[in-house]
């Protein structure tokens, strides 16, 4: 085999081509007998360190690089349109390591265009090119673009920009013969060139994947990442296959002219020697007093905090803060927890509500005394070395969780405190999963949907699942595949795209804050918000010896924080959420009852089921809930063990006195990692640090460690005269439980969250529901199932109103309001406005007082119309059709008032008096009927406060299967089930089919949430007449539940309250909108639609002379559609209902235009 390298490689990470999984390519390169392997990825060093660690572990050579994007302008420059040209970097040793770090963040910082790509410029090559190779790139490079389109002295001078940069020994021509005949011209001007300059080419082949069998998989890759298909004539695709990992062989019958091109590859890979170091720390020192170091100032921090935790300070206390102090300065930390420390005071200083901790982190006494968590780990039996294990050092790992409103500003604190260019987010990569690569390719290669649905059902919804997995574990899914050509295919290439990242986002809570500039160590860009985040992962940065941190943002502490202010402003009580009871019976009688809605980590059905078996009467019967609420234990039968002993069902029993203090408050069972340490500390005699390290072998279950950690553990326990069979049974138990051992530590803070929000449930539910509510003001699912959950409870919930609502829920006695920022076309500044005004001059008393004193460049009509409409200003005392009818004389009359203050031209005594507003005259209308109420309470204000359309059909309703469950933790066993749901057709959609027949798409609401209703066809031409929108209907169909929505297809259609009907049941509104209804002989009111367009002919005329031949006492209304208005007609108009007169009306008006009521 000729000897090579491969120098211009791209890997997964050229998220948009390269398909090279980095394990199998260095493992190919070795197979193929060549001395190193190459990385260099669009633009970014994403897989760089992935590369460098892979070929260390395989015996091969690293060679770090990065194809970058060129500018010929300025990099700070960003001209609208412009062509990047390429250019291949190669680090040669670890100055030009940290050179290519410096140019690939640079190029993101600096130049980011506006399609995401990076720009380098020269002057960034020429600051940054030591220790740095560059080869001239593909046919995209400068050099080769100027030349292909005739532009010999600009590519003359190309090349003689980069060879003054880089020197002839360390610029190279590349030359590549992928079979396009651009290549070919510019291999034999390059060889040419190669002479006149004195400079060496090099063959590269550009590669993207690894086998040529690859490159239809990669043609899928493209279509993926263009949203195109592969029957599209005009998809993005390669020229043809030859862009893979070929061998020397090949390469040199390629370049069969040019054989010292191969040379040059062995030459270069000789060159580049890069070593990095994963064993140094590059951590921020905090910055201390004067006369202090950082061990000396956490002392003085502890001491001084040791006397307001505990009383008495004692010498177990005493002793335990001298040992982590001493293990926290050995190891190198106390800066880290200083900065922590730092962080968080702040975020308290500015009543920023900060969690109990999570992790192990609660096993720290420094932590607890610093104010980091908030659970005493002496008495809650939490262990330090769970946390830092002194024998074996690894970086600290503290996560915080901060209120989801503002742990953006703890990060800008952190970030304005150490330097923007010194913190960093950090980044993580999407990948395509089993399920969701298969939804891709199905796309891509223009599969029906519902086919593809109908496979991907098949693959296990298990996490971590795999399409090889998937095919021996699911026999359908094989047959499937075996069977059917198109499956084997789509799976195929399924297979072969797998686990690729897709793209680029910002992990959720990592922050890296380190002692110089973030780009010193590692390569940077911005993410899509704009914040300076890393091109490695969270494992990698750490490795690499930087300070991550977790800054998670936790919803439930900006509901405990907004529940307490809503207190102090409802009741007039300052509430310490810390020192709330821990065995509070109302608290503990809730959590038994499942009362759970709202209540952290205890919302879900399963969970709820295992609260009230356990039944908690103290906060610490609630940590064993959140270790056992998981996969592991559920499946094992552990859960059910647990139960039974929890209530003297099963006796406990104990294999060795000595696991009795351990196991007793778990009923026997090992339920805690920090168990299985103390365990092996009381029974085998190993320190707790050495525990630690056996807990990780017993969870990694690694044969060979845990025989070696088996002969330790019973060296220990014949010490204490423990008998080996005994000792055998008790290490098996250890093993058997550390796969499902929980952190302890986690889960006691944890239940403290949970026993928090129970407490304030119990005790103050209005200002916990509000407060619950206010946290997801966007999900009006969540929004209806707690106001269910809250009318269910006796807690009323009231519609917006001018005169008591502020932007959010807020709470009135024992009834919580709903906010003005629910209503629809009335925003933040019209809030802001009616608050103040309110706030400033007392209630609003009346429609005109209202508009005399609002801003209407502010509170414009339309928001008047829509507060009006959802019932926000019926404590006027007026009926909503009655506020309509004078608005605009309202809004004229406040225009001229407001006028006349302005301009001082108001009479003698106003200054002293009440202001008098002209008062208005309001019309004798009748109030808009129920239904059209409710109905437009719905379209302003999303949600139905008079009432709600379904509460006719309460007894129906409550046969059927509330939409809820379709979209509860259990919603797979609905998937595929032919079952019955009711409720209203709040839209719909009509879609014509590609052979051009009529089906419909709609969405039902029930009291508990909504769901699509898919009409085929077949199904709508039966029972289209029942598919308008605010018709009730109960529909009988099929639920279609797959990771992406949930729908059910439907098979009947039929009204709501009856059992077997032709028409179906409606609102007013329904009908006027909608769809026709006659009940002959029946109805009390009637109501005629008239359209826009005809409001303004004699057709009012017309139908008046029909109605007037059928008197009777069947009131009649004209809805007018253009104006928006109902109005009842004069009682000579009052009908009787009949078939002759439906008739006539019928002839008279468009489809849909009456209803009799």
């Amino acid at each position: 085999m000729k000897p090579f390298v491969h120098l211009h490689v791209h890997t997964q990470y050229s998220l948009f081509d390269g398909m090279c999984r980095i394990p199998e390519m260095v493992s190919r390169a070795k197979e193929l007998g060549m001395p190193a392997v190459a990385i260099t990825d669009h633009g970014n060093m994403y897989g760089v360190i992935h590369l460098y660690k892979e070929a260390q572990a395989q015996g091969i050579k690293p060679i770090l690089g990065c194809e970058v994007y060129m500018t010929r302008g300025s990099r700070m420059d960003h001209p609208a349109k412009e062509r990047l040209c390429h250019l291949i970097l190669l680090a040669k040793n670890n100055e030009g390591y940290h050179n290519l770090i410096k140019i690939v963040s640079k190029g993101f910082i600096d130049g980011e265009n506006n399609y995401h790509r990076p720009r380098v410029d020269y002057d960034l090559l020429k600051t940054y090119h030591t220790g740095l190779i560059a080869l001239s790139a593909c046919i995209e490079g400068q050099i080769q673009q100027d030349l292909i389109n005739r532009n010999e002295a600009g590519a003359r001078r190309a090349l003689e920009e980069l060879v003054s940069i880089f020197g002839k020994e360390d610029f190279y021509l590349e030359v590549q013969n992928h079979g396009l005949p651009e290549e070919k011209l510019v291999r034999h001007i390059f060889k040419d060139w190669a002479r006149e300059y004195g400079l060496k080419l090099v063959a590269t082949n550009d590669y993207h994947y690894i086998y040529k069998t690859d490159a239809p998989a990669q043609e899928v890759k493209l279509c993926i990442s263009t949203g195109s298909t592969l029957d599209d004539p005009n998809h993005f695709r390669f020229s043809n296959d030859e862009f893979y990992m070929k061998d020397g062989d090949e390469m040199a019958a390629l370049f069969a002219d040019m054989p010292e091109a191969l040379d040059t590859t062995l030459e270069i890979a000789d060159k580049c020697n890069v070593t990095i170091s994963f064993d140094e720390r590059h951590l921020p020192k905090f910055p201390v007093p004067d006369g202090e170091t950082d061990t000396s100032y956490l002392r003085k921090l502890c001491e001084e905090a040791l006397p307001r935790r505990y009383h008495p300070v004692t010498e177990e206390v005493r002793k335990r803060l001298d040992y982590e102090l001493g293990v926290i300065e050995t190891m190198g930390f106390p800066s880290y927890f200083l900065i922590v420390w730092d962080y968080v005071k702040f975020a308290r200083d500015h009543d920023i509500p900060v969690g109990p901790g999570r992790g192990s982190a609660a096993g720290s006494v420094v932590a607890y005394l610093l104010g980091i968590t908030g659970l005493d780990p002496l008495k809650y039996h939490l262990l330090f070395e769970r946390f830092l294990n002194p024998e074996r050092v690894t970086m600290p790992d503290i996560d915080m969780d901060f209120c989801y409103e503002n742990r953006s500003k703890v990060i800008d604190y952190v970030t304005q405190k150490y330097g923007q260019d010194h913190v960093a987010q950090i980044i993580t990569f999407g990948t395509l999963a089993a399920r969701a690569v298969l939804r891709d390719v199905g796309r891509v290669m223009d599969m029906p949907l519902s086919e593809v649905n109908r496979i991907v059902k098949m693959v296990p919804a298990e996490l971590g699942i795999t399409l090889d997995k998937a095919l021996d574990e699911s026999k359908e899914f094989r047959g499937e595949y075996e069977k059917d050509e198109q499956v084997h295919q789509l799976v195929t290439y399924g297979k072969i795209l797998e686990g690729l990242p897709r793209h680029s986002s910002t992990h959720a809570a990592g922050v890296v804050i380190s002692a110089a500039p973030v780009d010193d160590y590692v390569p940077v860009q911005f993410s899509k918000e704009h914040y300076l985040t890393t091109q490695y992962d969270k494992d990698l940065v750490e490795e690499l010896g930087l300070l991550k941190m977790d800054f998670l943002d936790l919803r439930t502490l900006t509901v405990i924080g907004d529940t307490i202010k809503l207190i102090k402003a409802n009741r007039g009580i300052d509430l310490d959420i810390n020192a709330i009871p821990l065995d509070d019976l109302e608290t503990g009688k809730l959590l038994t009852e499942g009362d759970t809605a709202g209540v952290f980590q205890m919302e879900s059905e399963g969970i709820t089921n295992l609260v009230k078996e356990l039944a908690p009467t103290h906060f610490e019967d609630m940590i064993p809930t959140v270790a056992l609420y998981r996969p592991g234990p559920l499946g094992s039968g552990m859960v059910t063990d647990f139960i039974k002993r929890s209530h003297g069902e099963t006796k406990v029993t104990y294999l060795h006195p000595l696991l009795e203090p351990i196991l007793k408050d778990t009923y026997g069972v090992i339920l805690y990692q920090e168990q299985v340490m103390q365990i092996a500390s009381a029974m085998g005699g190993f320190t707790l640090g050495q525990a630690d390290l056996l807990r990780r072998a017993m969870g990694k279950k690694k044969e060979k460690i845990l025989v070696a950690q088996r002969k330790n553990f019973l060296a220990g326990t014949q010490k204490n005269h423990i008998p080996d069979d005994i000792a055998n049974k008790v290490f098996d138990l250890m093993v058997y439980f550390a796969g499902y051992g929980f952190n302890k530590s986690h889960s006691a803070a944890y239940a403290y969250i949970a026993w928090q929000t129970a407490y304030l449930k119990a005790h103050f539910r209005p200002e916990f529901m509000a407060a619950t509510m206010t946290s997801v003001i966007n999900d009006i699912s969540k929004i209806s199932y707690y106001i269910q959950e809250c009318k269910r409870h006796g807690v009323p919930v009231l519609s917006p109103d001018v005169n008591a609502s502020v932007y959010m829920f807020s709470v009135q006695g024992e009834s919580i309001r709903f906010g003005l920022s629910g209503v629809k076309s009335v925003g933040q500044n019209a809030i802001t406005e009616i608050v103040n005004k309110r706030e400033q001059d007392g209630p609003y008393q009346s429609l005109e007082d209202f508009c005399s004193r609002v801003d209407f460049h502010l509170v414009n009509k339309r928001a008047m119309e829509s507060l009006i409409k959802c019932g926000a200003m019926d404590s006027f005392g007026k009926h909503r059709s009655q506020l309509m009818s004078v608005l605009d004389q309202a809004m004229a009359l406040g225009s001229l008032y407001q006028k006349e203050r302005d301009s001082g031209q108001m009479g003698l005594f106003d200054m002293e008096e009440e202001k008098q507003v002209s008062s208005l005259t309001y019309p004798a209308v009748p109030e808009y009927p129920i239904e059209m109420r409710l109905a437009m309470e719905k379209e302003y204000d999303g949600f139905y406060f008079s009432g709600h359309p379904l509460d006719a059909f309460h007894d129906v309703m409550d046969r059927l299967t509330p939409l809820s469950a379709l979209y509860g933790e259990h919603k797979e066993q609905y998937d595929g089930r032919v079952m019955e749901v009711g409720g209203l057709i709040t839209a719909r959609r009509q879609v014509l089919t590609k052979r051009k027949d009529t089906m419909a798409i709609l969405t039902l609401e029930d009291y508990t949430h909504t769901i699509s209703i898919v009409v085929f066809p077949k199904t709508y031409g039966r029972y289209g007449s029942l598919t308008a929108t605010d018709l009730a209907v109960r529909i009988t169909g099929r639920a279609d539940i797959n990771d992406e929505n949930t729908q059910i297809v439907a098979e009947r259609i039929a009204p709501l309250g009856e059992e077997k009907a032709e028409a179906p049941i409606a609102s007013a509104h329904a009908a006027i909108h909608t769809g026709a209804m006659w009940q002959p002989g029946g109805g009390t009111k009637l109501f005629i639609k008239i359209p826009a367009h005809l409001e303004r002919t004699d057709l009012s005329s017309t139908i008046a002379g029909v109605l007037k031949k059928y008197p009777g006492t069947v009131k009649v209304y004209f809805h007018l559609m253009g104006s928006r208005k109902t109005i009842l007609t004069n009682e000579q108009y009052w009908i009787t209902p009949d078939e002759d007169l439906h008739r006539e009306l019928q002839a008279l008006l468009e489809p849909g235009s009456l209803v009799l009521k």
